[in-house]
């Protein structure tokens, strides 16, 4: 049996959120299977969390050269990943992204013939870049009786498009304007659109994890079946609760007693989002440090969301929910609050941390 707070910092250990590591951005995005990247800057959040010393320009320019790129990917949310996990990751994680589509617009787009919407689409978004705006008009003036986000996010779906800079460039901003994803890469897509490669992957960066774990990070589904002919090569152990959980052999395992570093996390971060059954990381009651005025963001304490935080960029100010914390938590807070203000607002005369208790 592995304990449940043995999860948690084993987590944290391959997630590199116990030590931050010296390791180049592309590979610390690599080993983590990409970064969320529905808000731009929060890629660069993830991996000022990760990597010691990192520069945000190093980031920055692999995403203007193309060696780093915007999908969407797991789940069907935009992922920022290597230009070669784009190739690898689309094939395989293809069939969530049309089962997808169509629980979410399949009654709304009924008589649409998918194959002649792909090509529409590919057509458009390869005679000019597009934000999801503009291909939604367009697909509509072949299928006028159709709403423009079914027509839009289904084709998104069915046609790998990418997010083109500037967006995505830290110091920079732009309209999300779509590209094939084809014509921004310098190689061709996986011909293997079998998943063992990706559930290997996924143990290393989240394990150990359950087959539900597996299933709920990429939007795949029967991975029962992989699963099952992986076993010989894979490791079995039991959650607290008797759940089954797979992982690799060689893969490292934090000792439950090892110090966890406050770390102030991007508004989606995959170490949140990564398991069907969050426990190891998000405790009960965690939903009241977030509502619907700001957008707050999670913060780490001791491992588990324990607080939230927002950006004042224009005063400098970071913004701390705290609740039920000690003293010396409290300090913790604050002091690499003030570490993240000089990443998010190098510029603030004053910086500044403001902790409230709710």
């Amino acid at each position: 049996m592995i304990s449940d707070r043995a999860l948690n910092r084993t987590l944290l250990c391959r997630q590199f959120l116990l030590d931050r590591v010296d390791r180049p951005a592309l590979e610390v995005v690599e080993h983590l299977v990409g970064l969320q990247a529905q808000e731009p800057a929060d890629p660069y959040v993830a991996l000022w969390d990760r990597i010691a010393g990192f520069e945000p320009a190093e980031l920055a320019a692999a995403v203007a050269s193309g060696d780093a790129v915007r999908i969407a990917l797991q789940r069907s949310t935009i992922h920022l990943v290597s230009a070669a996990d784009c190739a690898a990751l689309r094939p395989v994680l293809q069939p969530a992204l049309e089962r997808m589509a169509r629980s979410s617009f399949g009654t709304r787009l009924d008589g649409v013939d998918p194959v002649e919407l792909a090509e529409v689409a590919g057509a458009l978004v390869a005679e000019q870049p597009l934000t999801f705006g503009e291909l939604g008009r367009l697909l509509r003036e072949r299928w006028p009786e159709r709403p423009e986000i079914a027509l839009a996010q289904t084709a998104r779906a069915l046609v790998p498009m990418v997010q083109l800079p500037p967006r995505g460039v830290w110091g920079r901003s732009g309209r999300a304007l779509h590209g094939l994803a084809a014509d921004r890469l310098d190689r061709q897509f996986a011909a293997d659109p079998a998943p063992d490669r990706l559930v290997l992957r996924y143990l290393a960066a989240f394990g150990p994890a359950t087959v539900a774990d597996m299933q709920n990070w990429s939007g795949l589904t029967r991975l029962a079946e992989v699963v099952d002919r992986l076993r010989p090569e894979l490791r079995t152990d039991r959650a607290e609760d008797g759940r089954e959980l797979i992982d690799l052999p060689g893969a490292p395992r934090a000792e439950p007693d090892l110090p966890a570093p406050v770390r102030f996390l991007p508004q989606y971060d995959n170490v949140l989002l990564g398991h069907a059954d969050r426990g190891r990381v998000v405790p009960a009651g965690a939903a009241a440090l977030f509502d619907e005025e700001f957008h707050w963001s999670p913060a780490l304490v001791d491992g588990m969301l324990r607080a939230s935080w927002r950006l004042d960029r224009k005063a400098g100010v970071l913004h701390v929910r705290a609740p039920g914390l000690s003293r010396a938590e409290r300090t913790a807070l604050a002091e690499e609050g003030l570490a993240l203000l000089g990443l998010l607002a190098p510029a603030a005369p004053d910086p500044d941390v403001v902790l409230s208790a709710g």
